[in-house]
C-alpha cells in the first residue's frame, strides 16, 4: 500500500493499472507519430508525382467551343476529339470506336465507346455529343474558318451509342477536322448554361480527357490533377500546377532556379535561351520536326501592298536565309515555299523567291517608288513607302525578326514601323483588315492543308481579306471550293499545285522559316515525345525517374 496525503492508500494494483495505461498511451501515440509519419511519406511520394510547368498567358476559361483566350493544350487536357491524329498523318478511333461514310461522301455515322464518363462521373452519349455539336453551330460564323462547319447540314442522335452528321456536299477533310482540338470537343452536361448556349459562357469544364482543371486563380496558376473517371490509360503523374509567367527571361530563370521542370511552346524562350540550356548539359533539350511555316501576311487592302510589284520587292528584299539562322541558330529551316513538301498535296516545285536587293529595288523603282537624293524613304506622288508590321506582343522570336526585318527592308528605301500588339487584340485587327503585314503561321497538322486553303477563301479571319485584291481571286475561290469538295483523288491533287502555287506566286503570304517545337526540362523527366497533333499537349507518357 502507499500512502498519498491525508493518510489515504491506494492498492498496488491500481497503481500498476495506471501505470500500464500510461505506457499503453505512449505506445499509440508512438503509433499515431508513427502513422503520421507513413501519411507524410505518401503525401511525398504523391508530390514527386507532380510537375511544374511555365505558360506565358493565362489558360483561360477552357471553354471546350470557343477560341483565345482559352489555350489550346490546356484545352486538350480536359476534352477529347472523336477522331485522332495520329504520326504518319493516321486518323485513329478515340472518343468513336468505329465509322462509316456513305458512297456520296455526304454521311458519317460514328459508334461511341461505351465506357467513356466524364470527369463528374456522368456518361457520355451520342446525345450530348450532339448537343454540343448544336451548341457549336449556334455561333457558326465564328467557325466558319473549319471547312466542316460550312458544310455541316444535320446532327442526329440514332442511339445512345451511335451518332450521324450529315453535310450539304461532300467535303473530304471531315476526320481531320473533327481530330482538331477545338470546337468539336465534348463537354459535360453539368458544364452548360442554362440556356444551353456556349457561346459566351461555360458553368464547369468538365471534359473526357485525362486531367480536371483542380485549382485555379487567373495570371498566377493553374492546377491539373488526374481525372479517377478516366476511361484511357492514366496518366503516370498526378498533379501538374502550371505557373503563368508572362515575361520569357523570367521562365528561364525560374527554370535555371529549379521552380519549372519543364518549358514548352513555340516562342516560350529565345533560341539564345534554348541553345545556352542545351549547351550547359544540365537538362534535356528537344526538337520537334517542322510543324508550321512562319510567314508574313500582307493585306492587300492596303493600296500600296495591292500592288504585286512591291509584294514582290518585299519579299526579295530581305535576307531570310541569314536572319533565320542568325535568330534561331538553324533551329528553324529557312521555307521556301508556303508550305512544307512533308504536308499532303504539297510536295509542289515552286521558283524559291530569293534575297536580291537589285530586284527588290528594280521592283520599286518600276512601281513608281522613287529614292531622291538624300532621302532614306522612297515616295510616289508625295506619299511615303511607309508600312506597319503587327507582332505578338509575347513571342520574343517575333519581336526579334521584326527588328531585323525592318533594318533590312530600310536599305531598299521601305520605313517599317513595328507594333508589337497583345494576343488578345490580333484576331479583331486581322478580321476588321486593320493590319498592314503581320506576322502569321499555318495551323499545322491535322489542320493543313485543307485550313490553310479554306482561310484563303471564306472571310472574317483576315487570310481571305489580305487576299481580296489579288487579280484571280474568284478563280481561287472556285478552285478552293472544287478541291475540298473533290472524291477523286487525282483531280484534288491537281487542284491543289494549282492553288499553291497561285498563293507562292501573289506573295500575299511571305514564307520565312519552317517552325520546330523547342522543350526544356530537368533531367528527373522521363518519356517526354512532341504530340503527333501540333496543338495538343504533351504530357502523354512522361513519367519522373524515382
Amino acid at each position: 500500500m502507499f500512502r498519498i496525503k491525508g493518510n489515504t492508500f491506494i492498492p498496488k494494483i491500481v497503481i500498476l493499472l495506471a501505470l500500464l495505461m500510461l505506457a499503453m498511451g505512449c505506445t499509440q501515440q508512438n503509433a499515431a507519430s508513427t502513422d503520421t509519419k507513413e501519411t507524410v511519406t505518401s503525401d511525398t511520394a504523391q508530390t514527386n508525382k507532380a510537375i511544374t510547368v511555365a505558360w506565358l498567358r493565362d489558360i483561360g476559361p477552357l471553354n471546350p467551343h470557343v477560341y483565345y483566350p482559352s489555350q489550346l493544350f490546356a484545352q486538350s487536357m480536359l476534352y477529347e476529339p472523336l477522331v485522332s491524329y495520329k504520326e504518319g498523318g493516321q486518323l485513329k478511333p478515340y472518343l468513336a470506336e468505329s465509322w462509316t461514310i456513305s458512297a456520296d461522301g455526304k454521311e458519317y455515322t460514328f459508334k461511341l465507346r461505351k465506357d467513356v464518363k466524364f470527369s463528374d462521373g456522368s456518361s457520355f452519349n451520342a446525345f450530348l455529343v450532339k448537343k454540343n455539336f448544336d451548341a457549336i453551330m449556334v455561333n457558326k460564323s465564328v467557325h466558319s474558318w473549319v471547312g466542316l462547319v460550312k458544310v455541316l447540314k444535320q446532327t442526329e442522335a440514332v442511339d445512345e451509342h451511335t451518332f450521324k452528321i450529315t453535310l450539304t456536299d461532300p467535303y473530304y477533310p471531315t476526320l481531320q477536322d473533327l481530330a482538331i482540338v477545338r470546337p468539336f470537343r465534348f463537354l459535360a452536361e453539368a458544364g452548360f448554361p442554362d440556356d444551353g448556349n456556349t457561346t459566351k459562357d461555360i458553368k464547369k469544364p468538365i471534359g473526357t480527357g485525362p486531367w480536371l482543371l483542380a485549382d485555379y486563380k487567373q495570371d498566377q496558376y493553374a492546377v491539373f490533377t488526374r481525372n479517377p473517371n478516366y476511361w484511357g490509360e492514366a496518366p503516370k503523374i498526378d498533379k501538374i500546377t502550371v505557373k503563368i509567367i508572362p515575361d520569357g527571361e523570367t521562365r528561364v530563370l525560374a527554370f535555371e532556379k529549379g521552380e519549372l521542370d519543364l518549358i514548352f511552346g513555340e516562342g516560350a524562350i529565345s533560341m539564345d535561351a534554348f541553345q545556352q540550356l542545351k549547351a550547359s548539359g544540365k537538362y534535356e533539350t528537344e526538337l520537334s520536326e517542322p510543324v508550321g511555316t512562319r510567314s508574313l501576311l500582307l493585306n492587300t487592302l492596303n493600296e500600296k501592298l495591292a500592288d504585286h510589284r512591291v509584294r514582290l520587292a518585299l519579299q526579295h528584299g530581305f535576307n531570310k536565309a541569314a536572319m533565320v539562322k542568325g535568330i534561331t541558330g538553324d533551329v528553324e529551316e529557312k521555307a521556301d515555299n508556303i508550305l512544307s513538301k512533308n504536308y499532303p498535296y504539297s510536295n509542289i516545285n515552286a521558283q524559291p523567291i530569293n534575297y536580291n536587293i537589285d530586284k527588290a529595288k528594280a521592283y520599286l523603282e518600276e512601281a513608281g517608288w522613287k529614292l531622291k537624293a538624300g532621302q532614306t524613304v522612297r515616295e510616289r506622288d508625295g506619299q511615303r513607302l511607309e508600312l506597319e508590321l503587327m507582332y505578338d506582343k509575347g513571342d520574343l522570336i517575333q519581336k526579334t525578326m521584326a527588328e531585323t526585318i525592318q533594318s533590312q527592308w530600310g536599305e531598299i528605301g521601305v520605313k517599317l514601323n513595328l507594333s508589337s500588339v497583345e494576343l488578345a487584340v490580333i484576331p479583331k485587327r486581322l478580321r476588321e483588315g486593320q493590319f498592314d503585314i503581320h506576322f502569321w503561321f499555318n495551323y499545322g497538322v491535322p489542320y493543313d492543308p485543307h485550313s490553310l486553303i479554306n482561310s484563303v477563301s471564306e472571310p472574317n479571319f483576315g487570310i481571305s481579306e489580305a487576299h481580296s485584291r489579288i487579280p484571280m481571286k474568284a478563280e481561287l475561290d472556285q478552285q478552293i471550293h472544287a478541291a475540298l469538295a473533290s472524291t477523286d483523288e487525282t483531280k484534288r491533287q491537281e487542284l491543289y499545285t494549282s492553288i499553291l502555287k497561285t498563293l507562292h506566286e501573289q506573295s500575299v503570304i511571305l514564307p520565312i522559316s519552317y517552325i520546330k517545337q523547342t522543350v526544356v526540362y530537368q533531367k528527373k523527366i522521363k518519356n517526354f515525345k512532341f504530340p503527333a497533333s501540333r496543338w495538343d499537349h504533351p504530357f502523354d507518357g512522361i513519367t519522373i525517374k524515382p
